[in-house]
């Protein structure tokens, strides 16, 4: 049996090129996120107050789990802590 081939682990694990936009989208301002609070030395509290939102949910973004935001919510994130999205790639 010959595997199909994704362009994205989101092409293969999402049921429409919508979903998968999302997914990637999602996930490129998750990891500039995680990657500006940690250039930032930010411990979790201190992005959470940052961020607004609660250290529970800075958790949830340095771990990875994606399925736990929208996108509106990572850029209202983003916006929060005065770290700007670059809707050409997602973040800046």
């Amino acid at each position: 049996m010959i595997g199909k081939r994704f362009e994205s682990v989101w092409d293969a694990v999402t049921d429409t090129p919508r979903e998968a936009e999302a997914m990637k989208m999602r996930s490129a301002v998750m990891i500039e996120l995680r990657r500006y609070i940690e250039e930032h030395g930010l411990d979790r509290s201190d992005a959470a107050a940052l961020s607004g939102l609660p250290s529970s949910r800075v958790s949830d973004l340095m771990h990875g789990k994606i399925d736990r935001f929208t996108l509106d919510e990572l850029v209202a994130m983003s916006v929060a802590a005065g770290f700007p999205i670059d809707a050409d790639s997602g973040a800046s």
